[in-house]
């Protein structure tokens, strides 16, 4: 595993595809407490309680779930990933995303952090990839 998670040592990820790198570390101290997304000069961030949320999600489906990654101002295709990190019958009760104009990507950026914490499995095609909890 790469890093500890922490922002002095951040996990190093890459997207599904595969064809983004990034980082991502717990903001325990935040209000609310965060996970920092870095893709390049942009900062996401997302409730830190996505990790446990989302692998719960997971494993009440059972099965694969699309990621449906999306930007914030687009719609998110239902029962995806990025649909479940909007809706407000989610655990937070709408977006996981924190910051408004950068709230989209749920898909994108936290599904490969369960996988790298062995919370998930994760395809890897170049397109409509998906998740399900181990």
């Amino acid at each position: 595993m790469s890093g500890d998670g922490t922002k002095e040592s951040p996990w190093e990820l890459t997207t599904a595809p595969g064809t983004s790198a990034y980082t991502m570390y717990r903001d325990e101290a935040g209000d609310p407490p965060a996970l920092v997304c870095q893709v390049g000069s942009t900062t996401l961030t997302y409730h830190l309680s996505a990790i446990e949320d989302l692998h719960a999600m997971l494993r009440e489906r059972g099965d694969w779930v699309d990621l449906g990654a999306a930007d914030e101002k687009k719609d998110a295709k239902d029962g995806t990933v990025e649909a479940w990190g909007r809706a407000q019958d989610n655990p937070v009760g709408g977006w996981y995303g924190l910051r408004k104009g950068y709230r989209g990507r749920f898909g994108m950026y936290v599904p490969p952090l369960l996988e790298e914490l062995g919370l998930i499995e994760l395809e890897h095609h170049p397109r409509n990839n998906r998740a399900r909890a181990l």
